[in-house]
């Protein structure tokens, strides 16, 4: 692998990074249904403001999502929606593994 290849790698990685927490995934999963505020976003993870606001930084630095102030609040949405297609695939493999696991009893 030349460092031009590499460096393509590096750049998915740190986006995948960022989505690996269960926090993050479920905002995203929030997120996909609409746009949130952090607000409702803490209302309905029940973790404090701030560990919201760091979750979301997070996935705003790998540009997984975007922010648009209106007024006081700050609202946050998914920039590219496609990403759900990549959690569906993560569902189907998890799915998949259960089923081989069943097989294999």
């Amino acid at each position: 692998m030349n460092s031009k290849e590499m460096s393509k790698f590096k750049v998915k990685a740190e986006v995948v990074k960022a989505m690996a927490h269960p926090t993050r995934l479920f905002i995203m999963h929030k997120l996909s249904e609409g746009r949130h505020c952090v607000n409702e976003l803490h209302e309905m993870i029940e973790v404090d403001l701030s560990t919201v606001s760091k979750h979301l930084t997070v996935l705003r630095k790998a540009g997984i999502v975007i922010a648009a102030k209106e007024g006081t609040q700050v609202y946050y949405a998914l920039r590219v929606p496609c990403i759900m297609n990549f959690m569906q695939c993560i569902e189907t493999l998890i799915k998949k593994n259960a089923e081989d696991n069943l097989c294999h009893l």
